[in-house]
């Protein structure tokens, strides 16, 4: 369809009919091609294996296209009407309106349809023509024809020289903030004194009001780059939105002139302006090709609420816009005021003393002819006699109606034309040329591409150097390396990080076992002992098997499970750690890894529902009484000793520290003691007397003891004052050991006792009910690290790998983030590669098109 409609002639209105506002009506072809593709895309599309489409799609549609071609020659035939009509031999109210008929299928022929009924049709064309859009993108795409079998190019559309430009002076403004270069490639930078209509000037060129107004406060507190574009509709985008704003919708222009002062406040974080520069792109029937930058007006005194360095900013900003060598600089005073009050023309005179690339605009000039006495020092100021600033060209416009600031642009443009049309300047002298804001703009345009035209090969041969150069880096530091942006090194750490996660089920069992026990022992055993087994120790007066049992199962309920999945959590971040260590890896990417350290270790969490489950294998191995043999009784008392040795070493530094230096290390080693220290030493001696005197001693002290022990060494030093509870104190520290000490000497007896053990402990004196117990804790632990390695291999692994995937995605949506994390000489020369290539071959293309437009 598009290439029939590429293939029909068109019509060559004359310059009156292409200015003229009938000139909307005269698109039959493209209504009729509207209409069409809505009638198509309601046909079926048959797509072969081979992906070309069916044969039977264009024979569906042949009717249609036959359709199409009736409308298109109706439309065609009209053509001598049209130009009478653009001439003025015939009246807009004999026109024709048929070919806008929304009834594809007939094509009225009546000759009475008035030119109110285009202001009405209008609306349904627009629908049409947004129903048809996607469709006409898949038309676009398609390559192959469903006749021939072929595969055939389309012919891409072409892209606008402006839009083009655009895509360049974007590109290279992110340049810019990236690597600290300034480009050299024109626009139209906009610059005045506050409230002296600069930007009321912009919205006429625009035609629309877009911009934000309050009077008497700084609207404009950010650059706006405008890029001016010709289109079939008025609309507005910002670059990095795919919303288009209606401008001949007044709530549509309300959004857009909210939305650009919410991106305005957004920016300024606090301050009064921001460096940050909007970009946005207007398109409209007629508007001329240009990008413009409007700036923050200049200001003589920082009121209440600015910043305290507004002003010399503002003043910054706009020297560094206008340094730009190929910029052109549009100069706004205010008609109504004394020019020697004005900031602005001294600020241009020192950027551009020749005025080789200033253009001066005078603003509400119909206020400044209200006063006879004005006339001339406007036409002063018009002919450049006035001030010393040089400039290309002078221009008056009026930029509100009379008075009123908040007049529509169409009233504003017709009390201009009216306004200069009768103005004074006309008879003082003052040429036509230099007046309204339609001259203003064609010339602004005229110097903008002209100054394009002239330096862009000059740009592009800059480029072209800088690129070479950073190419000869690359090569003499990273040969041999690929040319990876941030994004796509960021992309590669990530997959391999991701990978090494999945390493993680490739580790033997017996690693798993062993690294699961080696840390349960040592995390557990001291709660073993003083949870489960030194309590029955204590109440020796109960049934030992019965006080097992209870305390078995209340660690199990409430200890055992969380603190082996803390264990085993630890153990799984471990092993990771340890194949990060172990392998080769980029040094590009330890931050990277250390930020996932950090939230490994703080952050991931366990299945919610494996406590439960790792419970009950747990009570069930506690359950078991029973050793099957001998090998497992040796285990059992194994197990037994090692945690009673780990615990007796334990005690015994604790206990030694409490009584002190011995005399040797005194002596020998020049150590001192403290009175404490020295008083438990005293009642630790007189502790030996009582276990040695009675074994099995209770494990509380009796007061006759205490009264003894105090007794004793009030003999010894009568100035010496002890308290009861640090006599108790001592005492707790000293049974304990001496327990561990009987359980490890009842362990080395049972060791061979397991036949007594078969047998029931039938004879008196023999019982090892302390090995059973150790049994069931260790096949207890055996039993946890199976289910615990398990569960990492079928569970964990895959939870790890989504948490650690949900990391690595927040961060690379975070650009900052993700910049500071993947960086380094080899990221920065790679990103600058890409970006200096890519802004060459945009500028390369855009030069050629520009000599072909020649």
């Amino acid at each position: 369809i598009l290439l029939l409609n590429r293939a029909m002639p068109r019509p060559r209105f004359t310059k009156r009919a292409r200015k003229s506002s009938l000139v909307p009506v005269f698109v039959g072809s493209g209504i009729a091609l509207g209409l069409l593709a809505k009638k198509v895309s309601a046909v079926k599309l048959s797509v072969s294996k081979d992906g070309f489409l069916d044969s039977s799609f264009f024979d569906s549609i042949q009717p249609f296209i036959s359709q199409y071609m009736q409308v298109y020659t109706a439309s065609h035939n009209k053509y001598d009407t049209l130009e009478r009509v653009s001439r003025g031999k015939w009246k807009p109210e004999s026109v024709t309106m048929s070919i806008f008929s929304p009834n594809f299928d007939t094509v009225p022929n009546d000759m009475g349809s008035s030119f109110r009924v285009q202001l009405r049709q209008q609306k349904e064309i627009e629908k049409l023509e947004r129903e048809n859009k996607e469709l006409r993108k898949l038309l676009k795409a398609l390559e192959t024809s469903g006749d021939s079998g072929k595969t055939v190019r389309r012919r891409d559309f072409k892209k606008s020289l402006i839009d083009m430009y655009s895509e360049v002076l974007d590109e290279m403004s992110e340049f810019d903030a990236s690597f600290d270069v300034e480009d050299h490639l024109p626009r139209v930078v906009v610059v005045g004194d506050q409230s002296a209509g600069k930007t009321s000037v912009l919205e006429m060129i625009v035609q629309a009001r877009i911009f934000p107004r309050g009077s008497g406060k700084m609207m404009t507190k950010a650059p706006v780059s405008v890029t001016l574009s010709e289109g079939p509709y008025h609309i507005a985008q910002f670059k990095d939105s795919d919303r288009e704003f209606d401008l001949t919708n007044e709530t549509e222009l309300k959004a857009l002139r909210q939305e650009l002062e919410l991106r305005m406040e957004s920016l300024a974080e606090g301050e009064t302006i921001s460096k940050e520069c909007i970009s946005l792109t207007v398109r409209g029937p007629g508007m001329q090709r240009m990008v413009l930058v409007d700036l923050p007006g200049i200001i003589n005194t920082e009121t209440t609420g600015m910043a305290a360095n507004t002003k010399e900013s503002i003043m910054g900003l706009s020297r560094k816009y206008m340094s730009n060598r190929n910029a052109i600089i549009l100069c706004v005073q205010d008609g109504s005021v004394d020019a020697e009050r004005s900031l602005v023309t001294d600020l241009v005179s020192g950027v551009d003393p020749s005025g080789s690339r200033t253009v001066f605009v005078l603003t509400k000039t119909d206020l400044a002819e209200e006063r006879p006495e004005d006339i001339d020092r406007v036409k002063q100021i018009l002919d450049g006699k006035r001030f010393p600033m040089r400039a290309l060209g002078y221009f008056a416009v009026v930029t509100g109606s009379g008075r009123r600031s908040d007049a529509s642009i169409a009233n504003i443009k017709r009390y201009e034309d009216e306004f200069f049309t009768n103005s004074n300047l006309l008879k003082a002298g003052v040429k036509p040329s230099q007046l309204s804001t339609h001259n203003l703009t064609i010339a602004v345009s005229d110097c903008f591409w002209r100054m394009v035209k002239e330096s862009i090969e000059q740009e592009a041969d800059r480029f072209k150097a800088k690129l070479f150069n950073l190419e000869s880096q690359w090569k003499n530091k990273f040969s041999g390396s690929r040319e990876l942006g941030r994004d796509e090194l960021y992309e590669k750490g990530k997959y391999e990080i991701l990978d090494q996660i999945l390493e993680l089920g490739h580790i033997d069992a017996k690693i798993w076992d062993s690294v699961l026990y080696d840390e349960l022992f040592r995390c557990i055993s001291r709660e073993v002992f003083e949870s489960v087994y030194y309590p029955v120790l204590k109440s020796s007066d109960e049934d030992f098997g019965t006080l097992v049992d209870i305390q078995l199962h209340r660690w199990a309920e409430k200890t055992l499970p969380l603190k082996s999945i803390e264990i085993a959590r630890n153990v799984m971040i471990s092993q990771l750690l340890k194949i990060w260590e172990n392998q080769k890896q980029d040094p590009l990417f330890e931050p990277l890894r250390d930020v996932l350290k950090k939230e490994l270790l703080s952050g991931i969490s366990w299945d919610s529902r494996a406590p439960e489950s790792l419970r009950f294998m747990q009570s069930n191995a506690l359950d078991d009484k029973s050793v099957p043999n001998q090998t497992a009784w040796k285990n059992a008392t194994k197990f037994m000793e090692d945690i009673l040795l780990s615990e007796k070493g334990d005690c015994e530094n604790y206990f030694q520290e409490s009584l002190g230096p011995s005399f040797y290390r005194r002596w020998l080693l020049w150590k001192s003691i403290s009175p404490d220290q020295w008083k438990r030493q005293l009642i630790n001696s007189e502790l030996d007397v009582i276990l040695k005197s009675e074994p099995n001693h209770s494990y509380s002290l009796s007061q006759d003891e205490i009264t003894t022990i105090k007794k004793n060494l009030g003999h010894k030093d009568k100035k010496l004052l002890l308290d009861n509870s640090f006599i108790r104190d001592v005492w707790n520290a000293r049974f304990k050991l001496h327990t561990i000490e009987r359980s490890l000497a009842k362990c080395k007896d049972c060791r061979t006792f397991y036949h007594h053990y078969q047998r029931g402990f039938t004879e008196p004196g023999v019982s090892c009910d302390d090995i059973i117990l150790f049994w069931r804790l260790q096949r207890a632990l055996h039993t946890t690290v199976q289910t615990l390695r398990q569960h990492i291999l079928n569970v964990e692994t895959r939870r790890l790998d989504n948490f650690v995937k949900d990391i690595l995605e927040d961060i690379g949506s975070d650009n900052e983030k993700k910049r500071s994390l993947i960086d380094g000489k080899q990221v920065q020369l790679a990103e600058q590669l890409r970006k200096v290539r890519s802004i060459y071959h945009k500028l390369e293309n855009f030069a050629a098109a520009v000599i072909n437009e020649k």
